[in-house]
């Protein structure tokens, strides 16, 4: 069922429009592409379209198996069968696998248009491939095909002579299952498709429903890589789903990355991080319980260290929020790098070497427990830094009780009315 066409090709419309590049590259312009798009969304099948409407030798190259000897053998055949004028169209598949040595064999064949490189991938180019190697080359991304395409892929093979020939039925709710466990991946939809008229022969009906997809496909895989784009697509859902105090969907994506074989332990990583910086001191207690479901999950492992972290994700999302604290160590960090800050107040500096008297290192410093409720007013930031304020309290959750307390701190410590009462307070005592 691939298609010969690129009539026949589901999706990929933008590509595909009269005068795209597409279109240029199958009517025989030579010029080199970069296909990068998720997996079964039509990358081999189009390399191979190119192939048949221009006529060109195909050469298909695995960025898995191959070196730089045998990429290079392939281009010396390129360079003598263009020298008998037939062009090659050279598809490699998994490009951003090719080392930089591999992808630098390219340059010279891509730049005298020696082949014409059709390279195809699942991540992002500008982090895996060379850049004089990109900027020769026309860069196009695939989109991950629709429902509807995916429906319309079932629907052709279902009738098609090439297909299943109009053998078996597909009802309603069994085409949407296998469109629902395809997830845009037509090859992937093909696959299911198969194995469901596999088992409706075998269960001896015709019909795929519901239950004859179910007994051939256990369940759908997840799109996911570790190392590209989902990795941090979904993270990035994960994190800002909790910031956003949504569980359910903070469920889903957490289910999404164990399911697919995340390391547990990135996970609880990212929680414990989330718990100071979008949580923080409106709820102190949410950083306890993610270290504890870090450190759970390095006892019991997977698959159980999943209700653990399942627990520290619903604590995060459904926690109040605040970003101070990271809001004041990036003030107080953007500070340091600027260049603030002298010298360390003589009477907060090191007294208990010898010496250091005679510096007047810890003259005058005001010891707080010899002060009604440990407070005293005292300079601790340096001089250019005095009225300095990075920590500033929310209104949210715990935070609110942090911010009445830390107001009163202040008026104490900086001499304001408490401050008067503290001190008249402390010469009663003093006199009685």
């Amino acid at each position: 069922m691939r298609p010969r066409t690129l009539e026949e090709i589901v999706g990929q419309q933008h590509l595909l429009s009269p005068g795209s590049p597409l279109r240029r590259l199958v009517e025989g312009q030579p010029m080199s592409v970069f296909l990068w798009g998720p997996p079964g969304v039509g990358k081999t099948t189009l390399a191979s379209i190119v192939s048949r409407a221009s006529g060109a030798r195909f050469v298909e190259v695995s960025a898995v198996s191959a070196g730089v000897k045998e990429l290079r053998t392939e281009l010396d055949k390129a360079r003598r069968e263009l020298e008998r004028g037939n062009p090659t169209v050279l598809f490699i598949d998994e490009v951003h696998r090719f080392s930089k040595t591999q992808q630098d064999a390219l340059l010279p064949a891509v730049e005298n248009r020696i082949v014409t490189l059709i390279a195809a991938t699942t991540e992002n180019p500008s982090f895996s491939v060379i850049s004089p190697l990109l900027s020769r080359s026309l860069l196009l991304r695939l989109k991950p095909l629709t429902d509807d395409d995916i429906g319309g892929l079932i629907d052709r093979a279902v009738a098609d002579k090439r297909g299943l020939d109009g053998n078996v039925t597909l009802t309603k709710a069994g085409r949407s299952d296998l469109v629902r466990m395809a997830q845009g991946d037509a090859r992937r939809a093909l696959t299911f498709l198969e194995e469901s008229a596999a088992s409706a022969v075998a269960l001896e009906t015709n019909e795929i429903t519901p239950d004859v997809v179910a007994s051939a496909v256990d369940r759908a895989t997840v799109r996911y890589d570790r190392d590209g784009d989902q990795h941090y697509d979904v993270i990035s859902a994960f994190i800002k789903s909790m910031r956003g105090s949504d569980p359910q969907a903070a469920l889903h994506y957490l289910a999404r990355m164990l399911e697919a074989g995340e390391d547990p332990r990135f996970v609880a990583r990212r929680l414990i991080i989330h718990a100071s910086e979008d949580v923080g001191m409106a709820a102190s207690g949410v950083l306890q319980t993610c270290v504890a479901a870090a450190q759970a999950v390095q006892l019991i492992g997977m698959p159980e260290a999943r209700i653990t972290l399942a627990h520290a994700t619903i604590a995060v999302a459904t926690a109040p929020k605040s970003n101070a604290v990271i809001t004041a160590i990036g003030e107080a960090t953007a500070d340091v790098h600027s260049g603030k800050g002298l010298e360390v107040p003589a009477h907060l500096r090191d007294a208990h070497y010898s010496g250091a008297e005679k510096l007047g290192h810890g003259k005058g410093y005001k010891y707080p427990h010899d002060y009604p409720h440990a407070l005293v007013a005292q300079q601790y930031l340096p001089d250019d830094l005095v009225g300095a304020s990075y920590y500033r309290p929310t209104a949210n959750g715990a935070e609110a009780a942090v911010g009445e307390r830390l107001a009163a701190i202040e008026e104490v410590t900086s001499g304001g009315p408490q401050s008067a009462r503290v001190t008249a307070k402390r010469n009663e005592e003093s006199e009685s």
